[in-house]
């Protein structure tokens, strides 16, 4: 089993590493589902990184249908963060009627030719998901992100099963969305041999004095940090090496 652990900061690298992940899935905005990250971010975590690394492309917050002006700067990070030394991209685009946006997935396929490319969980919104899963065979894709079209994998683990069995191992399907150390046994009876978290923790801040009264945001907690925790996502790998 291979573990993907999603991260938003250079500290959650170390400690996913730390604990055994296998790749990173590097974003910014974990709370938002993921957006790209920083240049500084993805330049510092390819100069460190012992394991892959897979970029987030994802502009914004929201839906998956992008004007033709974000697709073709998207195209554009692509090929920047490819000369950066990424391993590969998550990418994701859909038609206003949930279907998959062939023309984005094109360009962008092409402009990632030589690096390793995942389908995120735009993929949990199509209309029909044997039909699309058909549709990405024919692409360089390496693996669909999703939680079975349902709001966590353990939810939709009868779909995630049906996309294994039809992919055929002509791509993987990755299980993500709520896994843990209590369901992702039961989640590898799918026959996935791929698992995405995050191993969401939080630390307190390493300010001395700190206000309760400033907040930076509509979600933000100051005095705390959010990090990834090396408990969660270790006990996950010792589930599948038994290291007891």
């Amino acid at each position: 089993m291979k573990i993907e652990v999603c991260i938003d900061n250079i500290e959650s690298l170390h400690t996913a590493i730390e604990a055994g992940a296998d790749r990173i899935e590097l974003c910014s905005a974990l709370s938002l589902g993921g957006l790209t990250p920083s240049l500084g971010l993805i330049t510092q975590a390819v100069a460190v990184s012992s394991i892959p690394i897979y970029v987030m492309i994802r502009p914004r917050d929201g839906d998956f249908v992008f004007s033709e002006e974000e697709i073709h700067f998207m195209e554009q990070e692509i090929l920047s963060y490819k000369l950066l030394g990424v391993d590969g991209v998550v990418i994701g685009a859909l038609n206003p009627d949930a279907t998959i946006n062939e023309d984005a997935l094109r360009r962008w396929t092409n402009a990632a030719q030589g690096i390793g490319i995942t389908f995120h969980r735009a993929f949990d919104l199509v209309a029909n998901p044997i039909e699309s899963l058909e549709l990405l065979c024919h692409y360089p894709i390496e693996r669909i992100l999703t939680s079975g079209l349902q709001p966590t994998a353990p939810e939709g683990k009868a779909m995630i099963k049906q996309l294994v069995d039809t992919a055929q191992g002509r791509l993987s399907i990755m299980a993500g969305s709520g896994v843990n150390d209590s369901n992702a046994l039961s989640l590898a009876d799918t026959g996935i041999t791929e698992l995405h978290l995050s191993g969401k923790g939080q630390r307190p801040s390493n300010m001395i004095q700190q206000s309760s009264q400033i907040s930076m945001g509509t979600e933000s907690c100051d005095d705390w940090v959010s990090v990834t925790d090396y408990d969660k996502v270790k006990k996950i790998v010792r589930l599948f090496v038994n290291e007891y």
